[in-house]
């Protein structure tokens, strides 16, 4: 169970990180500073919060299913 959570852990930031890497890097090509830094920050905690989303998801369905048991 704590590997788990230290590969949501390390999923969420990489997401994140990447998310602003790759805004920063649009930014230089485009020279819009800071509008996609922010995009790309917003749009990585997005999909970091829908795939820890996913990896719960069974845990939770588990859960429901040994309690109506």
């Amino acid at each position: 169970m704590a590997l788990r959570l230290l590969g949501m852990g390390w999923y969420v930031g990489i997401c994140i990180v990447l998310g602003v890497f790759g805004g920063l890097w649009l930014d230089s090509k485009l020279h819009t500073r800071p509008v996609l830094v922010i995009i790309g920050l917003l749009l990585g905690v997005v999909v970091a919060f829908y795939g820890v989303y996913r990896m719960i998801l069974p845990n939770i369905n588990q859960k429901r299913s040994k309690g109506e048991g």
